[in-house]
């Protein structure tokens, strides 16, 4: 079966559904091909038994200016967590808050040992360009994260204890290999908004974004080839072919690199557990990690989703999460079974976790593009004749990158349809 549309979006994620409603707003004929049965790509979320569990510990950031721009936050009723984290030591858990989101826990954050004058020093010292201009953050130079916190004698247990654990779950990487000044940006959103996530789950993004397409989405329909020809690009599918004026390829990155013969890039992985349990061992909205080192155990973050998100479960259940980096995700550890996950959450709770339920785990092998210094914030989406790519990889590794590539690309688009 042949179709023609003016513009041909191959993947419903974040970047391509986005892409299309631009497109769309413009006034273009726009068709959507999407592997899976949903859309979201990397953000989805299933509903089992009644708990929503999203596909990898995700949250969104309002003070991204793409969600700010392109999202209605208010509607998708975010809810938040906590502004700090719970640090697990071998003398127990200790509470490292933002005092003025919680001034309650001040008291517990001076007590616990990470306020120390000269490493607090030190570690604003080194934060202090991502809370200026950010094109001078970007333009500035660069290194990995290991060498920049190294250089800036950012060390003791503020870094090794709290920082490091808490960017590990954050980047899916523990190696430190990541761009110092994507760190710095990342660190940026947090200090200037509490992240959270919708109420219905992270689900509800790409279902606004998705949201009363003119031409239904099609779903199950994976792409085998994307050609450009004398009249333009062609798009195949199994039992279809789609003729177009534009082609935007918004797949996964490896599935982009496959279609239209790019590089591929260094991809990391992350397994997350969800478990259902009666009673919560914590009533805090805080995320968990462990300040005693990779050796502990696989789990490198945990919260009790319910705490911030009572929508997660059933009436009367909870729902707790715990990340995992998977065994190709650089920085040691990684993996890890049921009984060692299990063993290290009773550990980080101090509560026995026999009894809980796993409700579904789920390994996200490629959860995120490695972002290597020097940072590139912008890579050319216009790949002539009439093909695009759009993506988080052509950005930043995160949802403010995939929003702001699916709106460039849109505007890419435009231009070469319009004649240049």
């Amino acid at each position: 079966m042949i179709e023609d549309a003016d513009v041909v979006v191959v993947g419903g994620g974040i970047s391509g559904l986005l892409c299309a409603r631009e497109l769309r707003r413009a006034g273009l004929d726009v068709l959507v091909l999407e592997a899976e049965q949903a859309t979201g790509g990397r953000v989805r979320t299933d509903v089992v038994d009644g708990f929503r569990c999203d596909r990898g510990f995700q949250l969104l950031n309002p003070a991204y200016p793409a969600v700010r721009r392109h999202v209605d936050v208010d509607a998708l009723d975010l809810r938040r967590f906590g502004r700090g984290v719970e640090v697990v030591t071998d003398d127990g858990p200790a509470t490292v808050v933002d005092p003025l989101r919680h001034p309650r826990d001040l008291a517990a954050t001076l007590r616990s040992g990470y306020v120390r004058p000269a490493e607090l020093a030190r570690l604003a010292r080194w934060l202090a360009p991502a809370l200026g201009p950010v094109p001078r953050l970007i333009a500035g130079d660069d290194k990995t994260l290991a060498a920049s916190l190294d250089a800036g004698r950012v060390d003791g247990r503020l870094r090794r204890e709290v920082l490091e654990p808490f960017l590990t779950g954050v980047l899916a990487d523990g190696s430190g290999d990541s761009s110092a000044s994507f760190v710095r940006l990342l660190l940026r959103s947090f200090v200037r908004a509490t992240p959270g996530v919708p109420a219905l789950g992270m689900q509800a993004l790409p279902d606004q974004l998705a949201d009363r397409p003119d031409r239904p989405i099609r779903l199950g329909t994976r792409v085998r080839e994307v050609r450009a020809t004398t009249t333009g690009p062609e798009v195949v599918a199994e039992e279809l072919t789609v003729r177009a004026r534009a082609a935007v390829v918004a797949a996964d990155p490896s599935t982009a690199a496959g279609l239209l013969d790019l590089p591929r890039p260094t991809m990391r992985g992350l397994a997350t557990w969800w478990f259902a349990c009666d009673r919560p061992p914590t009533g805090s909205t805080l995320l968990r990690v462990d300040g005693r080192g990779a050796a502990a155990g696989p789990v490198v973050n945990t919260v009790v989703m319910t705490n911030a998100a009572p929508s997660y479960a059933p009436p009367g259940r909870h729902l707790a999460q715990a990340t995992t980096l998977l065994p190709d995700a650089a920085g040691g550890g990684g993996g890890g079974g049921e009984t060692d996950v299990r063993r290290h959450l009773s550990e980080l709770y101090a509560t026995p976790t026999d009894g809980w339920e796993v409700v579904v785990r789920h390994d996200v092998p490629e959860a995120l593009p490695l972002v290597p210094p020097p940072l590139r914030v912008r890579r050319p989406v216009d790949l002539g004749d009439g093909l695009f790519v759009a993506g988080d990889h052509r950005d930043t590794s995160s949802l403010q990158g995939a929003l702001v590539s699916g709106a460039r690309t849109a505007v890419a688009v435009r231009r070469h349809l319009n004649g240049g």
